[in-house]
């Protein structure tokens, strides 16, 4: 089955936007392809953000200063002194949350905008692969850094380079904590004992970083490593960090940058998945990502997740193995394993087998509508009302990528509310069956279309559009 401009639009794409099916024309695969070959320069609105020193470097000004007014206060705070920490703490909020809003607010003016949706969409899922957490205080203004500084710049690379661009980025190791973890036969472990028992904190190494990349980012669940392996593994990542302060065993480095510190290094050679590592310092665990990366069994783990995501909640075996298949051929070549998605017959045949997510729905009808608010909040807002605020996932597994998990009866009903609300707010302008067409196609059926003629309004005609069976899916 030939894949048509709806499918590529709607599934690979990110909604059509007015005019898009048109600009497609009849080479829809060709239209995908072009997308995922070759470099491109960062988008301008991304080049105006702060990077990740300067976002860090708001928050760590904002922690010394909290420090240091508890340790002036001595053990036990008065209530002055406790009054003045909360200020501190709503400070360093007041600086970092604008940050963490204006990165959410450029990420879906570009996404509303983008002429390479396939691309951009991209960009999305590798994001969410990675996922780190917003919830998170030190890594508020870093989650839209990894995305820019890390996924963006490495779409046309092989799958080993995005993830060590990944690894080493501050919002991973902060998100993960492996700048807290130390080998215990390291050259600083002894004072660093003393001083983090003085604090009341452990002296340890810190397994999440290993089990997260092991788990989610490459091997999967079922890749076949043990419990001995992640904590192998953790051990050749002890020191990877980032530059700290100004202070203490963290000050070394540029602060916000990714710094291996070969003091927490635990010496000595490793041996992990029936591999030794004799390598010194970092590039232990540098060559242990590059086996990983290359490994069969995360080649059929991001062949299944990116055919979940393109192709349907129970991802066809036969779609999986070719990806993979792709995968191992091309070393992990992305641009080669993108265009080989579009190439997927079961994605020309199932044409409406994904329910879209929060995330999807707002930024297909951002697209449709081709208008994003002015005020960052304003962009936010939808996302807090349906449940998928911008890199705020429950878990590193990342946010969920099947109907199950968004179809529930409050979670549509709030779909209709924010439906409702943006049609109110576009009002007579409205004319949504001219907007169906532009963003649907052939897709639109009659009895959507029929139901759109016959509103009262074209704000309740426009409402019926988006909560419509084939605008909810793609």
């Amino acid at each position: 089955m030939t894949l048509t401009n709806i499918i590529a639009a709607n599934r690979f794409g990110l909604g059509a936007r007015p005019g898009e099916l048109s600009a497609i024309g009849s080479d829809a695969q060709g239209w995908l392809v072009a997308q995922v070959k070759g470099a491109r320069p960062m988008p301008e609105a991304v080049r105006s953000l702060p990077a990740s020193p300067q976002v860090f470097a708001a928050y760590t000004n904002g922690q010394e200063a909290k420090r240091d007014l508890r340790k002036d206060s001595g053990r036990k705070e008065s209530g002055k002194q406790a009054e003045a920490v909360q200020k501190l703490v709503a400070n360093i909020r007041q600086q970092v949350v604008p940050i963490y809003l204006e990165q959410v607010a450029t990420r879906y003016r570009i996404a509303a905008s983008a002429t390479e949706p396939f691309r951009e969409r991209l960009v999305h899922f590798w994001s969410n692969h990675f996922a780190v957490s917003a919830d998170k205080a030190a890594v508020i203004g870093l989650a839209g850094t990894l995305e820019n500084e890390a996924i963006r710049p490495n779409l046309h690379a092989r799958f080993v380079d995005l993830l060590y661009a990944v690894e080493t980025h501050p919002a991973m190791i902060l998100y993960l904590d492996n700048q807290a973890s130390i080998g215990p036969n390291s050259r600083i472990a002894a004072r660093a004992r003393k001083r983090m028992q003085d604090n009341g904190r452990k002296l340890g190494i810190n397994e999440n970083l290993a089990r997260e990349i092991l788990e989610l980012h490459t091997l999967g669940v079922n890749g076949g490593y043990s419990q001995a392996d992640v904590t192998t593994f953790a051990q050749t990542l002890t020191g990877w960090s980032i530059g700290g302060g100004n202070r203490g065993i963290l000050a070394q480095g540029e602060p916000g940058k990714f710094v291996f510190r070969e003091n927490f290094h635990e010496p000595g050679a490793k041996t992990l998945l029936g591999k030794r590592y004799g390598e010194d310092g970092a590039a232990q665990a540098r060559a242990v990502l590059q086996d990983v990366a290359n490994h069969p069994a995360t080649a059929t783990h991001i062949a299944a997740k990116l055919v979940r995501h393109f192709v349907a909640d129970d991802p066809p075996a036969a779609a999986v193995e070719k990806i993979a298949k792709v995968f191992r051929a091309s070393d992990g070549d992305l641009p080669t394993v993108h265009a080989a998605l579009s190439e997927l017959p079961q994605a020309a045949a199932q044409p409406a087998a994904k329910f879209k997510t929060p995330h999807e729905f707002v930024t297909s009808t951002l697209r449709m509508l081709d208008f994003v608010p002015d005020k960052p909040q304003q962009v936010l807002a939808p996302f807090q009302l349906l449940g998928q605020r911008p890199w705020t996932p429950g878990s590193p597994a990342g946010w969920p990528d099947t109907a199950d998990q968004w179809d529930g009866p409050d979670a549509l009903l709030k779909r209709i509310e924010w439906a409702t609300q943006v049609a109110d707010r576009i009002g007579t302008r409205a004319k949504p069956q001219e907007l169906g067409l532009q963003a649907l196609g052939s897709a639109l059926t009659q009895k959507t279309s029929t139901a759109i003629a016959r509103a009262e309004s074209g704000a309740q005609g426009l409402t019926l559009l988006l909560v419509s069976p084939e605008f909810q899916r793609r």
